[in-house]
């Protein structure tokens, strides 16, 4: 999977390239039959620098699949960066096992069907 990645408003360091890196990279082994065409993009910000409630983060990640018609898309903002990636992973991994189980589910429902055809069609 391609990892297209963005920061605004603050400067990316490798440190932070390599643990966005690992954290989105570790969400390829929930994509059903991964393709090399998928991309995922991830955007990392610095929403506020408000002297009283402190620094605001904001994490974003899209993920195009094949046969997803707009893509998966979670977005999180918390007091830490690291926080904010590990959030917006998360709820990446709730959404790709959604997709997943909806495709699972698909399969073995026209199973079903084709054993119920099945028994006709050998007499």
């Amino acid at each position: 999977m391609k990892i297209n990645l963005k920061a605004t408003n603050f400067e990316l360091t490798p440190a932070i390239r390599e643990y966005v890196e690992e954290k989105v990279g570790g969400l390829e082994k929930f994509i059903h039959n991964p393709d090399p065409s998928v991309q995922a993009w991830v955007e990392i910000g610095l929403t506020t620098r408000h002297h009283q409630k402190g620094d605001i983060y904001r994490a974003e990640i899209q993920i195009r699949l094949p046969r997803v018609e707009n893509g998966i898309r979670t977005e999180s903002e918390q007091e830490g960066l690291y926080a904010a990636i590990d959030d917006a992973r998360n709820e990446m991994k709730i959404e790709l096992l959604k997709v997943k189980g909806k495709r699972r589910s698909l399969a073995l429902r026209g199973a079903r069907l084709f054993k119920r055809i099945v028994p006709f069609l050998g007499e």
